[in-house]
């Protein structure tokens, strides 16, 4: 009977290599062995680590490539001293307290301790006087934005993850030139790899080479060009701000719906979203974050196109930006939704498309769950990324046993919408997956709003949600074949990475 190797090395004889050839490849495999064990777990979290040994232990070679290439979840130094800079002038902008007014006494003190985190975490204070819409129409969201570009008098900044050129996106990017020659000042940032590959991005660069106003690809990797960084830290934030009056975010990308792919096309794949239009001095924190942006990214700090001295003015609706990233020493937006589930009382409600926990958010939904709190889970019944789509199939079975009510938004919709909602004041609606990308690889954006009128409202559309969607029935999901839980499975181990 033949035996399986042990080592690669196993493979290797004195017939094909001289001893002393065939010694030094044993040495070296075991030399990156032994330091990928004590250099690896640095800094890392035990899971991200194992899946990095595993990967190095099962394939040295290749393992160690991709790791020294993308092994690093933390942006260039430059930029994190650019974040960091940017940080001591929001602060310096702003009275020094976590919360600007004070009409929070009713509320429930953890409501003011989020904000405290939050402050401390992404230096922007939560303010009152706000108000909100919400946007759930992609094509209609594109047009209002449009309509707002259009009525433009001072500036527009201009970020999104995915852009693109097509018969539905144009009515806001030709608006974003009418802009530009009218005098409004028009600035657009775009993430690079997030755009490059989809059809439409050449015509979109041609579209912006001719317009005349600045533009820029965020965390840009053409290595001919001297731009190099890890190429799967990316951002993935979406915000549109006008005048410094109206502001837009959430999770939607400016591209068709079917985000043009032929396969998109042939499956009738169609995205579903959720955006919020904001007014008040929310709106002065979200081009807080463009500038942040557009100052890591061409070092042209726009402070005469940025709100000096946030005002602090009480009620009626309470809201905090918090940006998190690589960008950031901590995962910001990670330790917000743990710190809101850990304090709900009646209901959690999460909507995500891509849903891979870490441990501690697994054990803090579980846990709530347990004690007896509603807790939703809204996920799709199709995704467009395979690895994401088997490995959040893993935890559904965990999730249901521990009381989670999971709703699967039903094909061919892709459920794109970002948001969680606990208990009967506070909303979180923003561009943050809940899985290891967006908490330590993507940079995101999330706008907390306390206020129990927008909270209502937000449930209407959780409404609308239930009737697109079904229920998880464990049992008949523990009766799907063998073979799709081998992939689930398999999926789970590169969780750590996706």
């Amino acid at each position: 009977m033949l035996e399986a190797p042990l080592f690669p090395y196993d493979l290797l004889s004195a017939d094909t290599f001289p001893e002393s050839i065939l010694l030094v490849l044993v040495v070296l495999d075991w030399t990156v062995r032994l330091l990928a064990l004590g250099w690896i777990p640095h800094n890392r979290r035990p899971s991200v680590a194992l899946a990095w040994l595993l990967a190095i232990f099962l394939v040295p070679v290749v393992g160690l490539l991709l790791f020294l290439v993308i092994g690093s979840a933390r942006l260039p130094k430059n930029r994190m001293a650019m974040q960091a800079r940017m940080n001591d002038v929001i602060r310096e902008n702003s009275p020094g307290s976590p919360v600007l007014g004070n009409t929070l006494e009713q509320l429930p003190a953890w409501i003011e301790s989020t904000a405290a985190l939050n402050y401390r975490l992404g230096a922007l204070p939560m303010v009152g006087g706000n108000s909100f819409e919400i946007r759930t129409d992609n094509h209609e969201a594109l047009r209002l934005m449009a309509e707002a570009v259009d009525r433009a008098e001072d500036y527009v900044h201009f970020e999104f993850y995915i852009v693109a050129f097509d018969d539905t996106s144009r009515v806001l990017l030709d608006a974003l030139v009418r802009a530009h020659e009218r005098g409004v000042r028009v600035r657009v940032l775009i993430d690079h790899l997030g755009s490059v590959g989809y059809p439409g991005y050449r015509a979109l660069v041609r579209h912006f080479d001719r317009s005349g106003f600045p533009w820029q690809r965020m965390l840009p990797v053409r290595p001919w060009k001297g731009e190099w960084q890890r190429p799967d830290l990316r951002n993935h934030r979406k915000i549109l701000v006008v005048d410094g009056e109206v502001a837009w975010t959430g999770s939607q990308n400016v591209i068709h719906r079917s985000y043009n792919k032929r396969r998109n096309v042939r499956k009738d794949l169609q995205w579903k979203d959720l955006m919020i239009e904001c007014r008040g001095p929310v709106v002065a924190e979200l081009n807080a974050l463009f500038t942040g942006d557009w100052y890591s990214e061409t070092g042209d700090l726009l402070l005469d196109e940025a709100t000096g001295e946030l005002p602090g003015v009480e009620g009626p609706v309470f809201a905090q930006v918090l940006p998190s990233g690589p960008g950031f020493e901590t995962e910001n937006n990670l330790r917000l939704f743990n710190h809101l589930i850990y304090n709900a009382n009646r209901q959690i409600v999460i909507a995500s498309p891509y849903f891979v926990p870490d441990e501690s958010l697994m054990h803090a939904l579980t846990t709530e769950a347990q004690s007896g709190v509603d807790v939703q889970l809204f996920v799709g019944e199709t995704s467009d990324h395979f690895l994401a789509y088997h490995a959040q199939n893993s935890y559904y079975q965990a999730l249901a046993e521990a009381g989670v009510k999971i709703y699967r938004y039903r094909s061919p919709t892709v459920l794109h919408a970002k948001f969680v909602l606990v208990d009967d004041y506070v909303s979180v609606i923003g561009s943050s997956n809940m899985d290891e990308r967006s908490f330590a690889l993507d940079l995101e954006v999330s706008v907390y709003i306390v206020d129990r009128e927008f909270r209502r409202r937000m449930d209407a559309v959780v409404a609308q949600f239930h009737e697109a969607s079904t229920l998880l029935d464990l049992e008949e999901w523990k009766r799907r074949p063998l073979w799709r839980k081998y992939v689930d499975n398999v999926a789970r181990l590169t969780s750590a990475l996706l």
